[in-house]
């Protein structure tokens, strides 16, 4: 998401920097690809950026505030830092501190949809006494909605949505998983066409690919279990959710990533290679 979100900013003429020291040799690849310029610590990034997009993911969001908020409070830069990554309302509160605190402006935003492909952008939706700051990147291509004067109000959408995508990801890849485990994937699959066709084929469109993605989803289950717990609600349906994604990523189709995934692979080869996997409780 990161180095698309970079391309369609160089794209409508803006330029764009990031640091990627202790970074992957993937990631550094993606970046060159996109025309994102390295600098070589967050201290030269923030000298250079008028805006600072985090887009990470969720478990190193409030190390990334630390850091750029350490620069901007020793350097008194002016700096508008936008909290883009899929972590509790709580979070970005707590953010939000860390970030003001250190002179810098802070707007809690969230992205919903793909990375940006043929021009298209994603949602980027905002909240917060500063919402309004980051409408300007409107005219560079950016797709931002402004929904609400209060900090979480975009982190919270974020949290709800990706409980319903990721979250039935997970759900279809468990009961699938437990089917080949009894030798019934077949007649599973019958049922599913006969009377359930359309989430058949969002199983099959959708599934194959989700290995790929499985690691950096844990810790985003984690978020959305944070949100529900933080409102009374039960936090134990996205602890399994989280301990489902971890599974999946801990098998060799975990290893995958979006560039390297085999694209070839369907659905019945994915879930007989996860079912693989799973070791069968100790008596």
């Amino acid at each position: 998401m990161g180095h698309a979100v970079g391309q369609l900013l160089r794209e409508h003429e803006l330029r764009v920097v990031t640091c990627l020291t202790g970074r992957s040799g993937r990631t550094r690849s993606l970046s060159e690809q996109a025309g994102i310029i390295d600098v070589p610590d967050f201290g030269q990034m923030v000298d250079q950026a008028d805006i600072v997009l985090s887009i990470t993911v969720s478990e190193s969001a409030p190390g990334v505030a630390r850091s750029v908020a350490d620069v901007v409070r020793s350097k008194g830069t002016d700096l508008l830092f936008a909290e883009c990554n899929a972590i509790a309302p709580q979070v970005a509160r707590d953010i939000e501190v860390v970030v003001v605190d250190s002179g810098a402006r802070f707007v809690d935003a969230s992205i919903i949809g793909g990375p940006p492909r043929n021009g298209s952008s994603p949602r980027f939706y905002t909240s917060g006494p500063r919402a309004s700051e980051l409408e300007q990147l409107r005219e560079f291509g950016l797709d931002v909605r402004n929904i609400g004067p209060n900090t979480g109000q975009a982190s919270g959408i974020k949290m709800c949505y990706a409980a319903m995508t990721k979250g039935s990801s997970a759900l279809y890849a468990q009961l699938l998983m437990a089917a080949e485990l009894m030798g019934l994937s077949g007649h599973l699959k019958a049922e599913f066409q006969d009377g359930q066709g359309a989430v058949y084929q969002r199983m099959e469109r959708g599934l194959p690919g989700v290995p790929a993605k499985s690691r950096r989803w844990v810790s985003e289950m984690e978020e959305i279990q944070a949100t529900f717990s933080g409102l009374g609600m039960t936090p134990h349906l996205f602890q399994g959710v989280a301990d489902m994604y971890r599974l999946i990523g801990g098998t060799p189709l975990g290893d995958e990533n979006p560039e390297s995934r085999d694209r070839e692979r369907s659905l019945e080869e994915t879930v007989n290679q996860l079912a693989a996997y799973v070791e069968p409780p100790v008596e």
